[in-house]
């Protein structure tokens, strides 16, 4: 299941994603209703649902701030608002790798994904990795 963040709800990447990903997309808005989420409560909400892969362009309040935690993997994007198209594009390309390509390999991990690579920290392993692209 991909959650987009709140900030992404109108944004189009949902329906962008959904041109790819096979499985459930759901806004973090619709995993408590009628409610302001905070960005402290996002793990809670995440460790509810099954296999999640949250995705956010709030790299300060959650690359190298949130726990890794084996019921979830989070997502970051350093981009501005004006550039949340490019998510979708860059969502896949860490899917294609074998450190994430199934659900069962991305969870407990927290990852910022960029233009020329990803850096992930994970569950009983704080140091850094990086992945340069491959080529293509």
């Amino acid at each position: 299941m991909i959650v987009p963040d709140e900030q992404l709800k109108n944004s189009g990447v949902a329906e962008q994603i959904s041109g790819w990903y096979r499985g459930r997309i759901v806004n973090i808005t619709s995993l408590r209703p009628l409610t302001v989420i905070k960005d402290d409560a996002i793990p809670l909400l995440l460790r509810q649902v099954r296999d999640s892969t949250f995705v956010t362009i709030n790299t300060s309040d959650f690359w190298r701030r949130i726990t890794a935690e084996r019921h979830y993997c989070v997502t970051c994007f350093p981009l501005p608002d004006d550039r949340v198209d490019e998510i979708s594009n860059l969502l896949r390309r860490p899917f294609r790798l074998v450190e994430f390509k199934t659900k069962r390999a991305r969870q407990g991990k927290v990852t910022l994904v960029s233009h020329a690579q990803v850096q992930y920290y994970q569950v009983y392993d704080s140091q850094v990795h990086l992945l340069a692209w491959p080529e293509e």
